[in-house]
């Protein structure tokens, strides 16, 4: 048999010869039970050692492509299954590159202002803790300064009442969502918004066998009419839709949660930022952590990349999640919760949440000024009292994709509010955050939309 074999210098002779046969063999080029060349005949050919045929040989036969019988030589094994063909990569036509998009103002509802973080007190801070001590990991629960510090925050700010003991620190929500999961059993039935936020219903569709989506309203997320375990809920500022869920609907949540020995998880993201209004008290202070889990955390107020988060549990569930996690460890940086503890004790965070309290305002009358003077009235503002970010309801001849699409092309991003919708979406809606963007990019982004999408008005 003439096996011809074209040898080059990119890799070792033995292995190009060994690749070479394996194709054949796999393509079907080599039939079954086939005998091949002599290793000192096939070593002429190639002008090659014979010990360089031989390890190619062996490799083969370990492999199971090729047995030998002794005094005949190497034959092609046979196969009881096809070979997945492999594909002629001469054949494959190169796929055309495609120059990326410019996106220069992005419309994130995730992102801060980097400009105002205080990166001078923040260094100083994390040089005073990287200290030899320091690097070792946390108890699971977090660091016990942090949590008093956080006990002491929620106190003040949102009228909450616990101990030290109630707080857990987390990653992020999506680490906390998770652990909760775990605790309550994958037999747990769990409710979330609709719509809602969609990693919160992600990690709830994967950790729990029954899920129900409990439709928004007006006055916020509604009172459930099935039997549910916990029920997901943003009351301060509805995700993403933006209402702040009124006295009468957290009257009756609580009233329900108690009645069917359920559990409110109160995800407080973004409550510091309220522009319109007098604060509006937490299901958890009014509840006093009877039945609602609290949910914080300091990706709004600080930085998302610091991966801090907390949850603070009634005392009657204290005990039992302790002992459920007791092996655990902790997946937070201990130097940065020391860090962020010494942060808060100094009144440098109050300070901080003070002057990106007045920052965010500013903007957000500057977004919403910019979408009054650039765009027409069928552009409809929702959800503008508090947080960072707006949605706007769109004119009923553009649609989510057409404006996303259309926004780019001008090197503004905003993003689809569908994607928070567990079913159909009946309006045309994009989400816009502008925490990240400066006074003169909300502005100049809002002019660039309106040229493209304001063409047929």
């Amino acid at each position: 048999m003439e096996i011809a074999i074209i040898l080059n210098h990119q890799s070792p002779k033995y292995v190009q010869i060994y690749e070479h046969i394996k194709n054949a063999i796999i393509t079907k080029k080599l039939s079954a039970h086939s005998k091949l060349p002599s290793k000192r005949r096939l070593a002429e050919d190639l002008n090659v050692s014979v010990h360089t045929v031989k390890e190619s040989y062996e490799q083969l036969e370990a492999e199971g492509f090729i047995y030998s019988i002794e005094r005949s030589g190497y034959f092609v094994s046979p196969f009881e299954f096809e070979w997945q063909q492999l594909t002629d990569i001469t054949a494959i036509q190169p796929v055309p590159k495609m120059k990326p998009l410019k996106i220069d103002i992005d419309f994130h509802n995730g992102h801060i202002d980097v400009d105002f973080f205080p990166f001078t007190t923040w260094k100083k801070l994390f040089k005073k803790h990287f200290q030899p001590e320091n690097m070792v990991n946390s108890s699971w629960q977090g660091e016990f300064t942090l949590r008093q510090e956080i006990a002491k925050y929620v106190q003040r700010s949102r009228g909450v009442q616990c101990d030290t003991s109630q707080v857990f620190i987390y990653g992020g929500t999506q680490h906390q969502l998770q652990a909760l999961c775990h605790f309550f059993g994958s037999s747990s039935k769990a409710g979330i918004e609709e719509p809602g936020f969609k990693r919160a219903r992600t990690i709830f569709h994967q950790y729990c066998q029954h899920t129900a989506h409990i439709i928004v309203d007006e006055s916020g997320v509604t009172v459930p009419t099935e039997k549910i375990d916990l029920l997901y809920a943003t009351p301060a500022h509805q995700f993403p839709l933006g209402m702040i869920m009124s006295a009468e609907r957290r009257a009756a949540l609580l009233q329900w949660a108690q009645l069917n020995n359920a559990y409110i998880i109160e995800d407080d993201y973004d409550s510091e930022y309220r522009f319109k209004g007098q604060p509006i008290p937490s299901l958890a202070k009014i509840d006093q952590l009877q039945h609602v889990i609290y949910s914080g955390t300091f990706s709004k107020t600080l930085t998302p990349s610091i991966r801090i988060s907390y949850m603070i549990l009634p005392l009657s569930l204290v005990e039992a999640f302790s002992s459920f996690y007791k092996d655990q460890k902790s997946v937070v940086s201990k130097i940065d919760q020391l860090v962020l503890a010494d942060f808060m004790e100094q009144g440098l965070f109050d300070k901080h949440l003070a002057k990106m309290r007045t920052l965010y305002r500013k903007k957000q009358h500057t977004l919403v000024a910019a979408i009054k003077n650039y765009l027409p009235k069928t552009f409809q503002v929702i959800g503008e009292k508090s947080g960072l970010h707006i949605i706007l309801k769109l004119p009923n001849d553009l649609t989510e994709q057409q404006a996303i699409q259309k926004a780019n092309r001008v090197g503004v991003k905003v993003y689809p509010c569908s994607t928070s919708y567990y079913h159909a979406l009946h309006h045309q809606m994009v989400i816009i955050g502008y925490g990240g963007l400066s006074f003169d990019q909300i502005d100049e982004g809002i002019q660039r939309l309106k040229k493209v999408w304001c063409d047929s008005h």
